[in-house]
């Protein structure tokens, strides 16, 4: 027995021994029989424990003392032998050494140590490639933490960290986090500038990313998470600041163009030149015309009709336009539904079939009740019939009280149009009746009133200012 027990403390000194020095890890295979704790379970339990109550010290003096040392030399032990004990391994791990690379001032010492970190994640997705309590795959999570950290911690790698992120986005998908894309746009952007790639390869992998985060975006508006929401907002602002300099419609519509003759049919890259170009707002290139006609003829959808709506109202092709934003408000997105309505509402106004202008607007703004462009386009319908709408002095005049209460409730509803509205709402003011003309038909300001014809509302008697 007491041979045992000195065989026992021998063995743990010489454990301990071995784990001074150096915590930078050489690339070599882990001890690694399959099993939990490896082929020596007494010493791996034993150097578990004791990792994890120094790291637990370390943590609760705010990262602050020594314990940190002791904990990896024997994090490094389980690290190398045991595997697969636990995945707070490669956890703490990837927080130890972050640390230790924060304080670490020699260049070649920090790069061993950003290998070693680089090493830990691979290890977690050869062990650990799934969630523990929930199974699902975490292997692009992994690779979004490694990327992010290696561009934070060295950015001159950005060619490995575009590879990295790359996968790891391929795999998250719309689930990536929002730094990932940032770091990975970034990568790619500057291997553009140094000619290690093109314009082109930014320009599908903004499209690509754009979507990702316009769809977390509508996400959390749904949701009414604003927090989450004004997150996803500045990633955006980042993406798009970076994307700027490859944005201009000559190189976007030279990269397309080239792509479009070779496959005119292809209906993905139709897909992907409308909405780019639209977003852009490139839709006055031929391009633009040839690739939403093709897309219509080869997938007459809601969304496709609602390109070539759009596209007819820039050319001011009104009653062409009709047909295909009808079509285009039968989509099932809320968003996109709501632009059809309002390019309906804004066509009626133009072709003054005031009646239907307010009908769209009214849908429209069913859809989006934060939205004050409804009521613009309703009061902009009032203001144009009022002469058709009366039949002397007074009554030809009053359809401007309507339009400028709509113009009111335009700014209520989204403060941003303050000026856009007060601007209107002076303009319209001017033609109000006269105080002598109120007093001739017995009416005083602020008295209520009806406004007659097609428009059929109670407004507020107002004279001219």
């Amino acid at each position: 027995m007491k041979l045992k027990a000195l065989t026992l403390l021998f063995s743990i000194g010489l454990t301990l021994i071995s784990l001074a020095g150096n915590p930078v890890i050489e690339k070599k295979g882990p001890q690694d029989d399959g099993s939990k704790y490896g082929k020596d379970s007494v010493t791996c339990v034993m150097n578990l424990s004791l990792y994890r109550e120094f790291y637990k010290q370390w943590k609760q003096s705010g990262y602050k003392n020594a314990s940190i040392n002791d904990a990896l030399k024997s994090w490094k032990w389980v690290f190398e032998n045991c595997p697969r004990s636990t995945e707070n391994v490669y956890v703490d791990g990837a927080k130890m050494y972050d640390f230790e690379i924060s304080k670490t001032k020699a260049p070649k010492i920090k790069n061993n140590l950003l290998d070693t970190l680089m090493l830990i994640y691979d290890r977690r997705i050869e062990f650990f490639p799934n969630n523990y309590s929930d199974g699902t795959p975490q292997t692009g999570e992994i690779l979004g933490r490694k990327g992010v950290d290696l561009y934070q911690v060295d950015p001159e790698r950005y060619k490995d960290v575009y590879e990295i992120l790359g996968k790891s986005i391929e795999l998250e998908k719309a689930k990536t986090k929002g730094p990932i894309f940032i770091y990975y746009f970034r990568s790619l952007t500057r291997m553009a500038k140094t000619g290690e790639t093109d314009t082109a390869a930014v320009v599908d992998a903004y499209d690509v990313i754009s979507d990702y985060i316009d769809s977390n975006i509508e996400h959390f508006t749904k949701a009414g998470n604003s927090k989450e929401l004004e997150q996803w907002e500045v990633i955006k602002g980042n993406i798009e600041v970076t994307f700027e300099p490859f944005a201009n419609c000559v190189d976007l519509v030279r990269i397309y163009q080239k792509k479009f003759n070779e496959t005119p049919d292809d209906i993905g890259l139709l897909k992907k030149i409308t909405k780019l170009l639209d977003k852009k707002q490139c839709v006055e290139s031929p391009l633009y015309f040839s690739a939403t006609v093709n897309l219509y003829k080869a997938e007459p959808t809601p969304e496709s009709a609602y390109l070539i709506g759009k596209m007819m109202l820039i050319e001011k092709k009104y009653e062409e336009a009709i047909p295909y934003l009808e079509e285009a408000a039968k989509m099932d997105n809320e968003s996109k539904a709501y632009n059809a309505y309002i390019f309906l509402a804004q066509d009626y106004l133009n072709l003054e079939r005031y009646p239907l202008a307010r009908q769209y607007a009214l849908k429209a703004a069913s859809l989006d009740p934060s939205s004050g462009d409804p009521y613009i386009i309703i009061g902009d319908a009032y203001a144009g019939s009022a002469k058709d709408c009366g039949t002397d002095d007074l009554t030809t005049k009053v359809a401007y009280w309507a339009a400028v209460d709509k113009y009111s409730q335009a700014k209520r509803i989204d403060p941003e149009l303050n000026e856009k509205m007060n601007a209107r709402i002076a303009t319209y003011q001017k033609y109000f009746p006269a105080t002598e003309l109120l007093f001739f038909h017995n009416l005083n300001q602020g008295d209520p009133y009806k406004v007659e014809c097609w428009i059929n509302e109670e407004t507020t008697v107002r004279a001219a200012k």
